[in-house]
């Protein structure tokens, strides 16, 4: 079976651009800086011998090199291969190609510094905000906003998710009226 896991970083970002035909699609909107994604833990429980998991590029699945190994790892060592289009690398159990092993370990560390430079301008940036006094502090976290939408979606009051999400009521109405908006864009 075919497994896609597509990812983006945001809840606000499309992922037209990761077109992957498969039986069977996994879709994040969170950030790749772990491993602690709901689809992904979907994707590790579904996996099955003989499955592949495609992936658009190597930053889809991890923007570190160590969750990287450890992913790929974990799903070759259940007989689950890995295929990377971008990089038109395929990875199994029989660990066949040295090659694909050291473009993986290198684009690994290129997409982490990649994500390290990123984060290092944002704290300059921060630190430069916070002098001129214009720094307002971090927005309600991302994870905490897909999940008021998802039961927001589902129909749930929004006491309810409030209770459920142990957030205030009137961040879970701010997130509802502002994907409110989005939806009628």
């Amino acid at each position: 079976m075919k497994l896609a896991y597509i990812r983006v970083s945001t809840i606000e970002q499309n992922t037209d651009r990761q077109v992957i035909k498969a039986d069977k699609t996994f879709t994040d909107k969170v950030s790749g800086a772990n491993t602690d994604r709901p689809e992904l833990i979907k994707l590790k429980e579904h996996a099955r011998a003989g499955d592949v998991v495609i992936c658009h590029d190597i930053s889809r699945l991890a923007r570190n090199l160590k969750d990287l190994k450890d992913l790929v790892e974990f799903f070759i060592d259940r007989g689950v291969a890995v295929k990377f289009i971008k990089e038109n690398m395929r990875f199994t159990a029989d660990k066949q190609n040295p090659m694909n092993e050291l473009m993986l370990n290198m684009l690994g560390a290129v997409y982490q510094f990649e994500r390290d430079i990123m984060k290092q301008r944002q704290a300059e940036g921060i630190a430069q905000a916070k002098v001129k006094g214009v720094y307002k502090g971090r927005s309600t976290s991302m994870r905490l906003k897909a999940a008021i939408i998802e039961e927001y979606k589902q129909g749930t009051p929004q006491r309810k998710i409030a209770n459920n999400l142990d957030t205030s009521l009137s961040t879970v109405q701010r997130i509802v009226k502002s994907y409110k908006e989005l939806s009628l864009v």
